[in-house]
């Protein structure tokens, strides 16, 4: 089956209509009557996001989702998007129709399509990359750039999961019911909240809670206060006790949200993530960085911030 075959059978049936069927040099997009596009772009390489032998319906998954919650960071609604893969040839069609599968899933369930893309071989390993495109009302967006000191520090979900997930995934750490390993593999995009107004900036979580907190804070020119006490666990991540506390801050591919809120909005935050869990886990001041607090408001050290890739 050469490239245009495979996009026959795998993809096309995919495509919405935008995507004029796969069978142009290129998209033709109409966005929704007064609004603006929102649209990002996130890669994965076999060996670094994830492992040889991942099941490939979950790879596409999480692939849509990793950028599906950079649209939930942005507050945008999501819409379509742009796939390239480099495949190796030795790769069989099971996987791609794997693949397709679990793209096919994740359309569904959060109202996208495909829209286009490009294919080509690679030498040995397997990459990946999606552009998704959301849309927001005009001057709506949530940037890093809004917080205010005496802003409220809050997330969604629970933090750490998936970096004992992953652990757990390459034999060194035990998860007795799946649960970790399910974090890591199939992140939760938190689209869908209509955050506009009550947030002042927002971004995601894939290089770990502090990292990416410290975003927030270099671009609005402050500092954040996080108490580790209060940031939020799920019982299986509790379970591995205190010494992991490190792990969990900095590890990353959470994709859960990080929000500056001012005080008198949390019943207004409450309300608009009623279906989630949220937690208030600090506050933003005047300074620079990002201060992590332990028992007795003690300073607490990290000896990294979260994950880079140089």
């Amino acid at each position: 089956m050469d490239e245009f075959d495979r996009i026959a059978a795998f993809f096309a049936p995919l495509a919405g209509e935008p995507g004029l069927g796969l069978k142009d040099d290129a998209a033709v997009l109409t966005p929704p009557p007064g609004r603006q596009l929102v649209l990002t772009v996130d890669q994965m390489l076999e060996g670094v996001h994830f492992l040889t032998g991942d099941d490939p319906a979950t790879i596409a998954r999480k692939l849509l989702r990793r950028n599906l919650s950079d649209l939930a960071a942005m507050g945008a609604v999501p819409s379509g998007y742009l796939l390239t893969t480099a495949l190796p040839p030795s790769l069989p069609e099971g996987w791609l129709a794997g693949f397709a599968a679990g793209l096919a899933k994740d359309q569904r369930e959060f109202a996208i399509a495909l829209w286009g893309g490009d294919s080509s071989s690679s030498r040995t390993d397997i990459a990946i990359t999606a552009t998704l495109i959301g849309h927001v009302a005009p001057g709506q967006a949530l940037r890093r750039n809004g917080a205010k000191a005496g802003d409220e520090i809050w997330v969604t979900g629970t933090i750490g999961d998936a970096a004992l997930g992953l652990e757990a995934r390459r034999g060194l750490r035990a998860d007795p019911t799946g649960f970790l390993t399910r974090r890591s593999l199939l992140p939760e995009p938190r689209v869908g909240l209509s955050l506009a107004g009550i947030v002042n900036a927002a971004i995601d979580i894939s290089d770990g809670l502090i990292q990416d907190l410290g975003h927030i804070c270099r671009e609005s020119g402050l500092s954040a206060v996080v108490q580790a006490g209060l940031v939020p666990l799920s019982a299986e991540a509790a379970a591995h006790g205190p010494d992991v506390l490190e792990l969990r801050l900095t590890g990353g591919d959470d994709y859960e949200l990080i929000l500056a809120v001012p005080p008198g909005q949390a019943n207004a935050l409450r309300a608009a993530c009623a279906e989630i869990k949220i937690t208030r886990i600090g506050v933003f001041k005047a300074g620079e960085a990002v201060e992590l607090h332990g028992d007795n408001n003690a300073r607490l050290n990290l000896a990294s911030s979260g994950w880079k890739h140089f």
